[in-house]
C-alpha cells in the first residue's frame, strides 16, 4: 500500500477509490477528509410544511399540557428541526376552561403584571384568571416555555386558544393530536 503524503489543511487529500480506505495508513488525512465531507442540514422554506393540530385541554395538567403544545409550536416533533429556524406547526387548543393544576396551586398560584407606573403592580390569582380569561392561563404557560429569542412572537401567533369545545379554524382541516401526558 502506498503511503500518502500529508497535504496542507487548506485542501483535501487526493482520495480515489475504495482501496484507499481499506489500505489507508495515515489517519490524519482521513479525519481531514471526513471533516470536509460532512454538511449540516439547514431547512429551507420549501422544507417546512406547516400542519394544523387540535389539542384538547380537558382534564390535562397545565404544565405538562403546555410543554406538549410548546414542542409542536417549536417544531421539535419534526425531522427537519433546527433551533434557529421556525419549523413549527399551528396548534388549536380547545376546552381551555377545563384545564387543571395539581395540589393547592388553584388557590395559591398568582399571576403578576406591572403597569410601568409607580405602585402599578397587579396580582391575579389562578382561579380568577381561569374563570374570567381561561385562554390567558394557557398562553402564559406556553409563552414561558418557548425560547426567548426573535422566533417567539411568530410561534405565539400560530397558537390559537379557545375556552370552549368549538373553534373557528375548521377550514384548515386540523388533525387531533393527543398531549404527551395522555399517550
Amino acid at each position: 500500500a502506498k503511503r500518502f503524503r500529508r497535504e496542507k489543511l487548506g485542501s483535501p487529500p487526493r482520495l480515489t477509490g475504495y482501496k484507499i480506505f481499506v489500505n489507508f495508513i495515515d489517519l490524519e488525512a482521513i479525519l481531514i477528509y471526513n471533516r470536509r465531507a460532512m454538511k449540516t442540514f439547514r431547512p429551507k422554506d420549501s422544507d417546512i410544511n406547516r400542519k394544523w393540530w387540535v389539542m384538547d385541554a380537558e382534564g390535562q395538567v397545565l404544565g405538562r399540557f403546555a410543554a406538549s403544545v410548546t414542542k409542536v409550536l417549536y417544531g421539535k416533533n419534526k425531522a427537519c428541526f433546527s433551533r434557529d429556524v421556525d419549523t413549527g406547526d399551528f396548534v388549536i387548543v380547545i376546552n381551555a376552561e377545563k384545564i387543571r393544576v395539581t395540589g393547592d396551586k388553584a388557590k395559591q398560584k398568582i399571576y403578576f403584571r406591572h403597569s410601568g407606573y409607580p405602585k402599578g403592580d397587579k396580582y391575579t390569582p389562578f382561579f380568577r384568571l381561569l374563570a374570567e380569561q381561561p385562554e390567558k392561563v394557557i398562553h402564559h404557560a406556553v409563552n414561558g416555555m418557548l425560547p426567548k429569542n426573535k422566533l417567539r412572537p411568530d410561534m405565539l401567533k400560530r397558537l390559537k386558544i379557545f375556552a370552549g369545545p368549538n373553534h373557528k379554524h375548521s377550514a384548515q382541516k386540523p388533525e387531533l393530536l393527543k398531549a404527551q401526558a395522555e399517550q
